[in-house]
C-alpha cells in the first residue's frame, strides 16, 4: 500500500506499539526503559525558567511535562527544535566535542526529536527527523535527513515479530541463487554457522532446529528502540532506519542504512562512508564500508572491507576479507578473501577462504542450461587468474591456480596445489599438480605468514586454520597421489598398446607407483591423462607427473614431522612409545572446513546430532562447541600426522631409526623451502622484461628493493635456522 494517512496532531510520538501488541500492565516505553543506559531516577522535569528559555530559543514541545532532563542541563544549548512524545536528555554542558578535525558544541539544534533518549554531552544538530532512538554519551549526530526505528524493528536479524507473517522473514540465499541453501542472519553469526546451515540441507531436523534457535534468540515482542552506542559520529547522511549501532562507530555521507546491526567498539570501530546503501545486514566488528557500496541481504565478518562501488547481495563475506569494485551474488565466502577490480564478479559459490580473485575473473553465471545457476565449490586458496571464466557447476581442491583462460566446461579438480591451463591449440586441459610447491614457493609460504599477520581481530569467534599443510590439504594430497598412480599405470599400458580394461584399479596403482618411485624418467616419458575432471571428451593432460608425485610426498612427510615435533615440544618427558600410545588411537582421515576451522567429519556429524536432539539449543552453546573442537584440534592434527606418516612409510609403528631418518629428511625439505622461496622471488629480478622499465640496476633496487634485504626472505632464513636447531635438540634427546 502506498498512501498517506491523516492523523491527529496529538498522536506524534504516541502509540509506538499498536494497542493489540501491548502486554498487560506494560506501556509503550516498557522495552525502552529496559534498554535505557540510565536509571529511572536520573531524570527530572523541567523547571519553569528552563521552559521559558527553551521557548525563547524557538523550541516547541507537544507536552513540556514529557521532556525530561538531568541536573547538568543548560537550556541555552537547545535551540530551534521540535520535541514530541517522551524525550529524555542527559547532561548538556557548555563543552565542545572533537572528532578528527571537526569540532561541534554539545547541544541540540535545528532538529525534530520524537520519543528518544539522548545521552550525556552529545551533539545533535540539524537532524530533520530523529525518532525512537537511544543515543549514547558523547555522540555527534549532524546533518541527517531521517533516523528512526519502527516498532517491529529486527536490526538485521532473521526473525519475525509478534503478529508478522512468515513472508517478512529475511533469509540470505548463499551458495545457490534458487534459495535452496538459504540461511537466517543473526547478530553473532560466523561462517561456521552459515556453512553448517547451508551445506547439510538433507538434515531436516538440523534445519528446523537452527531456524528455531535463531528465532528464540531474540524477543519477538514489539517496541524495542534503535541504539547508538557511546562515542559515535553520524554525519551528512540521508536515511537510517532500524539500525543498531555499536560504540565508536563512524558514519559519514551514507545514502541509506536500513535493518542493520553494526557491531563496533573502541578497539574495533566500524566505519561507513560516502554513498553507501546497506539493507538487511549484519556488519562485524572493525569493518570499513566506503565509496558507493551497495549491499542487500548480507553478512560481513569481523575486520572486513567493502569499498569502491562493490555490490554484495545475498552473500556472507567472512572475517579479514576485502571486496572492492566487484559484483558478488549468492555467495558464502570464508575468511581471508580478496577481490578487486571493477570487472570481476563471483556468483553462486562457496569459497573456502584465503582466496584471491583477479581482474575480469568471471566465476559462475555462464549459463550452460535452462535452469538457474548452480554452484561452485573451491577449497582454500583458490586463485583464478586474469580474465578466467568458469561455468557452473565446478569443484576445486585447495590451492588451485587457474591460468588466464575461458574454461569451456564444468570442472572437478581433485588435485591440490595445482595449476590449470586451458590449451586451445592442443584442444586439451592441462593440469600441473604440486605447482605451488615446485614453482611458487614464495607465495605459498608467504600466504600463511601473511594471513596471521593481517588478522587484526580482537573478537576471534571464528577459528581459522591458515597453514597450507593441514589435515584437509594433506588428505587431498593423498587422494591425488592415488589418482596419479592410477593414471600413470594406465598410461604405461596404453603406450605399450595393451588394454587396461581387464586390470583392477589396485593393480594399475601398483604399477604406477612402481614407475613413479623407481623409474621416474620412464614415467616422465608417458602421456598421463586425467579422468573425470572436465565435462568434455578432450584430453586432460597431467604435466610433470613424477615431479608432482615426489613433491606431494615430500609435502605430506614435512607436514607430519612438523606436527610430531610439536607433540614432543608440548610433552618434554615423552618418547616414541608414549607418542605411539597417545596418537595412534582413533585418528581421523575425513575433515570438514567449517568456515575456516578444520573439524573431523565425525565431530561435525556429532555436532549436527547434538543440535538436532536439543543438547545444544542456542548459538552460544554451538559456538562453545566450536571452541572445544578448536582446543582439541592440535592433538587431533598430531594424531592425523602420526597416522599419515606411518601410512606413507608403510609401517605400523614409528621406530627410533625411522624417526631420526624422518628428522633428517625434514631438514632437507626445510632447506629446499628456504632455497625455493628465494629463487621463486628472484625470478622477478632476473626477468629482463621486468628490468626493461628501469634505466639501471640501481634504479630497480631503489624502486622494488634489494632481494637480499627482502624481509620475508630473511624471515624464512631465520625460521630455517631455528628449525634446524630444533631438529638437533630433538636428535640429541633421542640419542640419550
Amino acid at each position: 500500500m502506498n498512501s498517506v494517512s491523516i492523523l491527529s496532531a496529538k498522536s506524534m510520538g504516541k502509540d509506538f506499539i499498536p494497542k493489540e501488541y501491548l502486554k498487560d500492565g506494560k506501556d509503550e516505553y516498557y522495552y525502552r526503559n529496559i534498554q535505557s543506559i540510565y536509571p529511572e531516577d536520573k531524570w527530572r522535569n523541567l523547571k519553569s525558567d528552563e521552559i521559558e528559555q527553551l521557548v525563547k530559543n524557538n523550541n516547541t514541545c507537544s507536552n513540556w511535562d514529557e521532556l525530561l532532563v538531568t541536573d547538568n542541563f543548560d537550556p541555552g544549548l537547545i535551540k530551534n527544535n521540535n520535541f514530541f512524545g517522551l524525550v529524555r536528555i542527559g547532561a548538556v554542558e557548555d563543552v565542545i566535542l572533537q572528532h578528527h578535525d571537526k569540532r561541534v558544541p554539545v547541544g541540540i539544534t535545528d532538529s525534530v526529536v520524537i520519543s528518544c533518549d539522548i545521552g550525556d554531552n552529545s551533539a545533535v544538530h540539524n537532524v530533520k527527523y530523529l525518532s525512537h532512538y537511544i543515543i549514547g554519551d558523547n555522540c555527534i549526530l549532524s546533518n541527517i535527513s531521517e533516523m528512526h526505528t519502527t516498532n517491529y524493528a529486527k536490526f538485521g536479524n532473521g526473525i519475525v515479530k509478534e503478529g508478522e507473517p512468515e513472508s517478512v522473514r529475511v533469509w540470505i540465499d548463499v551458495m545457490n541463487e534458487t534459495g535452496c541453501r538459504k540461511i537466517l542472519p543473526f547478530e553473532d553469526i560466523i561462517t561456521a554457522d552459515a556453512y553448517l546451515w547451508a551445506k547439510y540441507r538433507d538434515d531436516k531436523t538440523l534445519q528446523q532446529k537452527l531456524k528455531d534457535i535463531t528465532q528464540n534468540s531474540y524477543d519477538p515482542n514489539r517496541g524495542f528502540y534503535g541504539i547508538v552506542g557511546n562515542q559515535c559520529v553520524i554525519k551528512n547522511s540521508s536515511i537510517l532506519k532500524d539500525v543498531n549501532i555499536g560504540t565508536n562507530c563512524y558514519i559519514k555521507g551514507a545514502n541509506k542504512l536500513k535493518n542493520l546491526t553494526i557491531k563496533s567498539n573502541e578497539k574495533e570501530s566500524a566505519q561507513i562512508g560516502e554513498g553507501v546503501e546497506l539493507v538487511n545486514g549484519i556488519i562485524g566488528y572493525g569493518c570499513h564500508i566506503f565509496y558507493g557500496v551497495k549491499a542487500v541481504r548480507f553478512i560481513l565478518g569481523n575486520n572486513s572491507n567493502l569499498k569502491y562501488g562493490a555490490r554484495l547481495i545475498n552473500s556472507f563475506l567472512g572475517d579479514n576479507s576485502t571486496i572492492s569494485c566487484c559484483e558478488v551474488l549468492n555467495n558464502l565466502i570464508f575468511p581471508f578473501h580478496e577481490q578487486h577490480h571493477n570487472n570481476s564478479f563471483l556468483i553462486s559459490s562457496v569459497i573456502m577462504g584465503q582466496s584471491n580473485l583477479a581482474a575480469a575473473a568471471t566465476i559462475g553465471s555462464n549459463h550452460n542450461s535452462r535452469a538457474n545457476d548452480s554452484e561452485i565449490q573451491a577449497g582454500r586458496c583458490f586463485w583464478p587468474g586474469l580474465c578466467s571464466s568458469v561455468k557452473h557447476s565446478c569443484r576445486f581442491a585447495s590451492f588451485v591456480l587457474l591460468s588466464k583462460a575461458d574454461y569451456p566446461a564444468e570442472l572437478n579438480i581433485p588435485l591440490p596445489f595445482s595449476l590449470l591451463n586451458n590449451n586451445p591449440a592442443k584442444d586439451s586441459l592441462e593440469v600441473m599438480p604440486a605447482f605451488w610447491w615446485l614453482y611458487n614457493m614464495f607465495a605459498l609460504i608467504r600466504n600463511s605468514w601473511k594471513f596471521q599477520n593481517r588478522d587484526k581481530r580482537i573478537h576471534k569467534t571464528q577459528h581459522i586454520e591458515v597453514e597450507y599443510l593441514a589435515p584437509d590439504t594433506v588428505e587431498e594430497i593423498l587422494i591425488a597421489c592415488g589418482l596419479i598412480e592410477l593414471w600413470v599405470g594406465k598410461a604405461n599400458l596404453r603406450q605399450k598398446g595393451i588394454s587396461y580394461l581387464d586390470k583392477t584399479e589396485n593393480e594399475l596403482r601398483i604399477t604406477g607407483r612402481d614407475l613413479l618411485l623407481n623409474y621416474p624418467k620412464e614415467a616422465a616419458s608417458l602421456e598421463v591423462l586425467g579422468e573425470n575432471m572436465e565435462k568434455s571428451d578432450r584430453k586432460i593432460q597431467i604435466l610433470k607427473a613424477p615431479k608432482a608425485y615426489k613433491a606431494y610426498y615430500d609435502m605430506v612427510h614435512f607436514y607430519a614431522v612438523k606436527n610430531l615435533m610439536e607433540y614432543f615440544d608440548s610433552k618434554p618427558e615423552s618418547d616414541l612409545s608414549s607418542m605411539h600410545n597417545d596418537l595412534s588411537i582413533n585418528p581421523h582421515t575425513k575433515w570438514v572446513n567449517l568456515g575456516g576451522q578444520l573439524v573431523p567429519e565425525a565431530d561435525a556429524d556429532t555436532l549436527r546430532k547434538d543440535i538436532g536432539s536439543g543438547l545444544l539449543n542456542n548459538w552460544q552453546d554451538i559456538h562453545k562447541r566450536y571452541d572445544e573442537l578448536w582446543s582439541a584440534y592440535s592433538l587431533e592434527k598430531q594424531k592425523h600426522s602420526y597416522h599419515t606418516l606411518c601410512k606413507i612409510l608403510e609401517i605400523d609403528k614409528l621406530s627410533k631409526e625411522k624417526w631420526i631418518e624422518c628428522l633428517n629428511k625434514a631438514v632437507i625439505t626445510q632447506d629446499f623451502i628456504n632455497e625455493q622461496v628465494y629463487l621463486s622471488r628472484k625470478k622477478d629480478y632476473d626477468n629482463p622484461f621486468r628490468q626493461a622499465t628501469f634505466r639501471s640496476e640501481d634504479e630497480m633496487i631503489a624502486t622494488i628493493g634489494d632481494i637480499e634485504e627482502n624481509s620475508f626472505i630473511l624471515l624464512v632464513r631465520k625460521e630455517t635456522e631455528e628449525f634446524k636447531e630444533k631438529i638437533v635438540r630433538l636428535q640429541k634427546r633421542f640419542d640419550k
